[in-house]
């Protein structure tokens, strides 16, 4: 039960769950600049203040043993309009940034969009279902490459990508702000953002010598029953959501199932031959995704025209077999497993779980560390079910990185649901003093780490 000498331990977030400083720097306003307070979640204005405060926060990861740090550029703090002129102020904030990562021995990853279209852009052009926001989007990711790509050797282009095929949330990621949300947009905005990922994916190749990814949210979904139509919805929801985008980012190729919906809808997607050839062209160096949780599928309940990647609007129905936490998310690290396998045995190429973790409401009491048991216990089964799949199963995991490790504002807003390893102290509407402290599971993380997961075993 070993692990690879050179296993990748660390921690991922986004700059809008992070940095703050939303009016500092010549940043310009994103889409989450303008979203207010709500009783259960805070606006986006100081977040964590990592901006700020980020080298403590190094300090910590270092401590923890931690060899890699994955981050985002946010758009609009480098390109306030997000395709106008460069902040230089903000390009040089981030150039620090990667140095403080690097002295302290640790690895940074680069994701360029983690959901927070540039403002301008959203209101001009309406986002990702535009043509000029594409070429926007494909300028500012190779503006960053020729910047960085000397020093940061992991990329990625988009968080999650196949979430840009979720009915509703994916117009919302995508920087759409006015329209119908036809079925035709959203397959209109996959095809503009896989584009855009093909472009920075072989202009890494072409001028560098780093590393990129294509990255999704695997969505492990089983049968609710061994009824043949749960089987079948659910072999539909995963050829769509999750093998199509892996199909994609390691072959360059849409998988025939996904073409053949396109045909029998009669879309009428703009899609140009140049786009086509680019695509064709595309390979990942390794393929990455984040997981959580499972849960399963009953036919029942899907009406009997609705688009496979929309399934899970209404046939979702939890496993009565697993846990659940208190955001009904189901933990089941038997499914961690299963996916690492599906993607590995399926495309034999690395493979990179880039997000993991349990939230859960916490209290700090001003004196003694969290006792957040439940944390460890999720992360030791979820690790030692990888360490599995790397010893039993012959899998080629490259790392594992856990999400907000140094607690940051949920993916809504809400600073009750944290992540962490490190508490930071501040609630939704009172940001307190931010003061960072370890909870019972840092120390555990430490010896985890230190040992490269030998004591899991003990």
């Amino acid at each position: 039960m070993r692990l690879r000498d050179d296993f990748y331990w660390g921690n991922s977030v986004s700059s809008m769950q992070t940095e703050g400083a939303w009016n500092e720097g010549g940043k310009g306003k994103s889409v989450y600049d303008i979203r207010k307070a709500s009783k259960n979640a805070s606006d986006w204005k100081v977040a964590t203040d990592s901006y700020h405060r980020y080298q403590e926060d190094f300090d910590y990861m270092q401590d923890l043993g931690m060899n890699m740090y994955r981050f985002q550029i946010s758009w609009s703090r480098v390109n306030p309009q997000g395709n106008g002129e460069w902040n230089e102020e903000g390009i040089a904030f981030y150039d620090q940034f990667i140095d403080e990562l690097i002295a302290r021995g640790i690895e940074p990853m680069i994701c360029l969009y983690h959901f927070d279209m540039p403002l301008y852009l959203a209101e001009k052009y309406n986002g990702f279902i535009s043509k000029e926001v594409v070429d926007a989007f494909i300028r500012y990711g190779k503006e960053m490459v020729d910047r960085f790509g000397h020093k940061v050797k992991h990329w990625l282009t988009f968080n999650e990508q196949n979430i840009f095929s979720m009915p509703d949330e994916g117009f919302r990621v995508a920087g759409y702000l006015a329209g119908e949300k036809t079925l035709e947009e959203l397959y209109q905005i996959q095809h503009n953002t896989m584009f855009c990922h093909a472009s920075i994916a072989n202009y890494i190749h072409t001028n560098t010598d780093a590393k990129i990814s294509g990255m999704l949210a695997y969505q492990e979904v089983y049968p609710a029953t061994s009824h043949p139509e749960d089987v079948r919805l659910a072999r539909e929801f995963d050829e769509f959501m999750n093998h199509h985008y892996l199909e994609m980012f390691s072959k360059g190729k849409r998988s025939d199932s996904y073409l053949k919906f396109i045909d029998n809808q009669k879309f009428n997607l703009n899609i140009s031959e140049i786009e086509l050839e680019e695509i064709a062209h595309l390979r990942s160096d390794y393929l990455s995704f984040s997981y959580y949780s499972s849960t399963t599928i009953d036919h029942t309940k899907v009406p009997e025209d609705t688009a496979p990647n929309a399934y899970m609007q209404f046939g979702k129905k939890d496993n009565p077999y697993i846990d659940t936490t208190e955001w009904n998310w189901q933990i089941d690290p038997d499914g961690f497993r299963d996916v690492l396998n599906k993607i590995y045995q399926r495309y034999h190429l690395p493979v990179f779980p880039i997000e993991n973790g349990i939230g859960v409401i916490e209290e700090w009491d001003g004196e003694h560390p969290i006792e957040d048991d439940y944390r460890i216990a999720y992360h030791k089964e979820h690790l030692l079910a990888l360490m599995k799949a790397v010893n039993q199963d012959g899998v080629d995991v490259l790392g594992y990185l856990g999400w907000g490790l140094i607690d940051i504002l949920s993916s809504q807003g809400d600073m009750r649901k944290r992540y962490g390893v490190v508490y930071v102290n501040r609630e939704n509407h009172d940001l307190k003093d931010l003061k960072r402290v370890p909870k019972k599971s840092y120390d555990w993380l430490k010896q985890v780490i230190h040992t490269n997961g030998d004591y899991l075993l003990k």
